[in-house]
């Protein structure tokens, strides 16, 4: 995982309200065990529709969705995350978000920000021709004009998201202390390593 401090870019105004897993990403790409090509399929449906965001130049490679209240419910497909990374959204900003959904975010690197719903929708519209800053360090999503909301984050996923740290990465900075314990089981049990 790439360590995430600030997501600043355009922003996709989609503010749909529950939008399931299933829409991010239909259940025909998940057939695939890889990341890869996953943001191809993502919002398919929501593509098939004229003038969507997803297709409109203007927000070509935005990091960053605001959605409508309950993003991500419906099934708990990991893929969902996965086809919005390959897309290169690192941040979802909603009045709310499934929990299993908000989870397989923050495994994947994606910064889910639970804002209120005006909050929500101050940003839907700057974000029709401006960029938004989320900022980790300070927990704030702001505008060009000036405007500033806080969020709340649980701060062991803050801390995981803006080290770099999945859960093998937690693993891995743990690997001395993990040495020391088997070295030391290996020889107090020798029996156990036989």
């Amino acid at each position: 995982m790439e360590p995430i401090t600030t997501v600043d870019g355009r922003a996709f105004p989609l503010g749909r309200k529950n939008v399931d897993t299933d829409v991010i990403i239909p259940a025909h790409y998940l057939k695939t065990i890889t990341r890869a090509g996953l943001g191809r399929g993502a919002f398919e449906t929501i593509r098939a529709e004229p003038g969507n965001v997803f297709d409109d130049p203007e927000y070509a490679g935005a990091p960053i969705i605001i959605a409508g209240d309950n993003f991500g419910c419906g099934s708990s497909r990991e893929h969902a995350a996965w086809a919005l990374g390959d897309m290169g959204v690192q941040a979802v900003i909603a009045p709310s978000f499934s929990d299993i959904f908000s989870g397989n975010a923050f495994k994947n690197g994606i910064v889910t920000v639970v804002l209120p719903q005006a909050a929500v929708d101050r940003l839907l519209e700057v974000a029709k021709t401006h960029p938004i800053t989320v900022d980790l360090e300070s927990r704030t999503v702001t505008t060009p004009f000036q405007d500033r909301f806080a969020f709340e984050i649980d701060p062991f996923r803050r801390d995981c998201l803006m080290h770099g740290l999945d859960e093998i990465g937690l693993t891995l900075a743990r690997d001395v202390a993990i040495t020391a314990y088997e070295t030391r089981i290996a020889a107090e049990r020798p029996w156990l390593a036989a």
